[in-house]
């Protein structure tokens, strides 16, 4: 967000707290937030409230709720003299007028909706920069001396063709090595069908979206290619939309129950389920939804192990791989400035040399100091048991002891205790960065302390999403009706209660309008309706730093320090920019809530 996009928001929604819909947000802490306006102002805010009350017109406090009051008075600062007004509680306030409980409680709604509308200047929208580092912890790349790699999706990042190809070759072979019906050779890849992050419960053969605490979220889950209806969901689960711990996938994304797709890669292995899944269940065929899981697995790893993904990218580099110029410069940024480089990636050495020659040029290996080739992730972090083996120029194995890892030779297999015996590199003066949370990152920011960075390519999608100015006006609008259920939900009267539906209503919908922007079926990759996804929680948990491309580092000089956004907790002061526009404000009234023991 530039400065002056920034000063001029912040002008704007000053200019709209000096009106009447907006005083009370600022004096919403009883003089902790009183002195950031005129003195003079508020007091005219607390009269005009009174005599609005007194000719039963909507006064002006609507917006705002003062976080912790005396019970008995709300005392205002203006010069040397106090000036006491009575609380007006929403409990009082309704109790003392006369009006219609319907007609009260839309009048607030139209009041916040012209507010959030207001509060929604010309050029706010497209702040986001898709080329923009974010911090899940402080990190001071000055610090950082080594700079280490995975190569797919990673040094290389691929085209969507990579996708189609991967899942037309994995169905074929299904039908020809397999023995499936022919019928499921008439479908075609569905691009953008499933999400990174994805669970697939094997038994049941779903594929849903579940968010941080283990709930599955509704209307995310697809038995097929058609959604599950959320009464059905609940039945399957026992009567919960909540997976137990045991049953969700393990540390590496692999349980009994559960296998979460963390991988770009994996995006055409769920659509090929999908779309097997859906064959079977339209034409009323009996089958066993576990031994499809495993055949569609083992389908698609063939793609890999036979090499099919590697001869296709290796026959045509520049359909396939996009924007190496810009590895070869982030490569020669981080080199030029005195930095170790090195590479660990589970592909083998023919493949990465020469889509790096493609990339970075012939004398690619001249900015690595290691390079370590089928290294068998995540087991190279976590067993000591396989030793290294060096290639010679045309990658076959020698037999020599390996005493040391040096400059311009490749390495194989091998394991990150001897590697870090050898190379004495440890700690947070490593940064490693990859595309895989479990696989490349997990364990060595848990294990091992370093540095780590994810590289999450559908940041620079989704960041398109966020920048728009339908996607800026459906959440602040959705921000703003959620505070004002949970403001007005003590209204318990017959036509009070009508209305509250009408929102919850609404609600909902606006939920799959902002959804639906990102994707139809599974929305954002990191949010449920309101809490993060397991994906997201994961991914704050294994990586310090994540970005869409590796190329980002370019944007930053490297003595800079990534500072993480303080967030507020639940139980902090409300006195945060999106609560303060929508008038969300999480901390109650303490007369409201003095049932509470």
């Amino acid at each position: 967000m530039s400065c002056q996009k920034i000063r001029t928001f912040s002008h704007a929604l000053w200019q709209t707290s000096k009106s009447t819909s907006l005083c009370k947000v600022y004096v919403a802490s009883c003089g902790s937030v009183a002195s950031t306006g005129p003195t003079t102002q508020i007091g005219e805010c607390c009269e005009n409230e009174q005599n609005g009350s007194d000719l039963g017109i909507q006064p002006a406090r609507s917006t705002a709720i003062p976080t912790s009051p005396s019970p008995a008075n709300h005392r205002h600062v203006a010069g040397n003299k106090q000036k006491v007004s009575p609380i007006l509680s929403e409990r009082a306030f309704t109790t003392g007028l006369k009006i219609d409980s319907k007609t009260y409680l839309w009048s607030r709604y139209n009041e916040m909706k012209r507010l959030v509308h207001d509060l929604i200047p010309p050029g706010v929208c497209n702040l986001l920069n898709p080329s923009t580092i974010y911090a899940n912890n402080e990190v001071d790349l000055d610090e950082v001396d080594i700079y280490g790699f995975d190569y797919d999706y990673t040094l290389a990042l691929y085209s969507n063709t990579l996708d189609t190809m991967i899942y037309n070759t994995a169905r074929d072979f299904l039908v020809k090595h397999y023995k499936y019906p022919e019928g499921i050779s008439k479908y075609d890849y569905i691009p953008n069908f499933a999400a990174r992050g994805l669970h697939y419960d094997i038994q049941k053969g779903l594929l849903m979206k579940i968010d941080a605490f283990h709930y599955i979220q509704l209307g995310t889950v697809y038995r097929g290619l058609k959604p599950v209806p959320d009464d059905e969901v609940l039945e399957l689960y026992g009567g919960t939309h909540h997976v137990p711990l045991q049953e969700v996938s393990g540390f590496y994304g692999k349980g009994p129950m559960m296998k979460q797709f963390m991988d770009v890669f994996s995006i055409p292995e769920m659509t090929l389920l999908a779309a097997a899944n859906d064959y079977f269940l339209s034409n009323d065929i009996e089958y066993d939804p576990g031994h499809l899981y495993k055949d569609v697995s083992d389908a698609i790893g063939m793609v890999h192990i036979k090499g099919y993904m590697y001869k296709w990218i290796m026959q045509d580099l520049e359909k396939y791989i996009l924007r190496g110029d810009e590895t070869y410069a982030v490569l020669h940024h981080l080199a030029s400035h005195g930095k170790k480089l090195f590479l660990i990636t589970n592909s083998p050495f023919s493949f990465v040399d020469k889509g790096m020659k493609y990339m970075v040029g012939k004398d690619w290996r001249d900015f690595f100091d290691v390079v370590i080739v089928q290294a068998d992730k995540p087991h190279f972090f976590n067993n000591c048991g396989k030793p290294f083996r060096r290639l010679d120029g045309n990658g076959d194995l020698q037999w020599d002891k390996i005493k040391s890892l040096d400059k311009g030779q490749i390495y194989k297999q091998g394991n990150l205790f001897d590697f870090l015996r050898l190379t004495g590199w440890r700690g947070s003066k490593v940064l490693y960065f990859g595309d895989h949370l479990y696989s490349d990152l997990a364990d060595l920011m848990l294990r091992h302390g370093w540095r780590t960075g994810a590289i999450v390519p559908e940041l620079e999608m989704e960041t398109r999403v966020v920048n728009t100015e339908q996607y800026a006006q459906s959440l602040t609008w959705l921000q703003a009706l959620t505070g004002l259920l949970e403001r007005m939900q003590m209204h318990r009267d017959p036509k009070s209660k009508e209305v509250l539906q009408d929102w919850l209503k609404e609600r909902e919908e606006l939920r799959a309008v902002t959804k639906n922007l990102f994707n139809p079926h599974f929305g954002s990759i990191f949010r449920t309706c309101h809490n993060p996804t397991f994906f997201s929680r994961r991914l704050c948990r294994f990586s310090d730093l994540y970005m869409a491309s590796i190329s980002c580092l370019l944007n930053y000089d490297l003595s800079y320090t990534f500072y993480p956004r303080r967030t507020p907790l639940q139980h902090e002061a409300p006195l945060w920019m999106d609560q303060l526009c929508t008038g969300c404000m999480k901390t109650p009234f303490l007369e409201e809530m003095a049932h509470i023991r």
